[in-house]
């Protein structure tokens, strides 16, 4: 079943094609058969890191020709996997882990061959983002991804500020030795604001803290095994006031549409109607249902 699968993504494969292909996080094992394809039969790799992706590709026994293209380097690259592709080449391009050109080189590259005519194709696989959005407990269905906190204090904290009041997820990566920094800067901005941190995702030492910030900050200083390794933080939205303020006539017209429509349609109906904020009007739907 799994060489059939194989084999038809291996045949899928076309020529003068980039291929930009995410690869583990962590665990082998989460790589996919189509990516498995296009590592296997493309003639270029185009890799952040050599080394690492030829452990990679050792792992799957592949043996492919690795070329390393890094940030440093992408521009001057991009000009010879235009070359290849146009001598017919397909050219897959990895990062050392998840996706290229995202918090990772790659972006350059992408556009550069897609402006040469050439098309640029995704290979989705592991995401460190989705992968704590999924346990983070967030239902909210829009978050803002904003990669790696200011490594400045003074940026961080006035960037920090802008989301005491953010009603919506926020997804952020941060390193170990800034970590605490971090914790402290947005103890000192909403210390009850709820947090998950998700670390080494997918590899041995996983492990998942929720909590408000204060306490993740507790939890760091008590284990100093959770300020190592890669880390996501969730920031979750700020919690909503009530929205008494809503003249009663609009929520009364919210009530009766929400009873007989969607609640994102009812909400628009009712803002048409009543002249009042949309959202506000959803929100007040969401609080009805949590209320029974």
């Amino acid at each position: 079943m799994y060489t059939k699968h194989l084999q038809k993504a291996v045949d899928s494969i076309e020529k003068q094609t980039l291929y930009v292909v995410a690869t583990p996080i962590g665990n082998l094992a989460d790589i996919t058969l189509r990516a498995l394809a296009v590592l296997q039969k493309a003639d270029m790799i185009c890799a952040e890191d050599t080394r690492v992706t030829a452990q990679l590709l050792s792992a799957y026994g592949i043996q492919g020709k690795l070329v390393s293209v890094r940030e440093h380097n992408e521009q001057q690259m991009a000009d010879k996997i235009i070359a290849h592709l146009s001598d017919g080449l397909s050219v897959a391009q990895v990062s050392d882990a998840g996706t290229p050109a995202v918090c990772d080189p790659g972006a350059k590259l992408a556009a550069r061959v897609r402006e040469a005519g050439f098309k640029v194709v995704p290979v989705v696989g592991a995401s460190a983002v989705m992968g704590a959005l999924s346990v983070a407990g967030v239902t909210e269905s829009d978050f803002y991804f904003n990669g790696f906190l200011p490594p400045k204090a003074g940026e961080r904290q006035k960037l920090l500020a802008k989301w005491v009041e953010a009603d919506f997820p926020i997804v952020m990566f941060e390193t170990p030795h800034r970590i605490e920094a971090s914790l402290a800067d947005m103890a000192a901005q909403f210390p009850e604001r709820r947090l998950t941190l998700a670390r080494e995702i997918t590899k041995t030492f996983e492990t998942f803290l929720s909590g408000t910030v204060a306490e993740i900050q507790a939890a760091l200083k008590n284990d100093s095994n959770q300020t190592r390794g890669e880390m996501v933080l969730v920031l979750h939205p700020a919690v909503k006031e009530k929205h008494s303020d809503l003249p009663e006539a609009a929520q009364n017209t919210m009530k009766i549409l929400a009873a007989e429509l969607p609640t994102k349609q009812a909400a628009e109906l009712a803002a048409k109607i009543t002249g009042e904020n949309k959202k506000a009007l959803y929100d007040l739907a969401l609080e009805w249902k949590k209320q029974g």
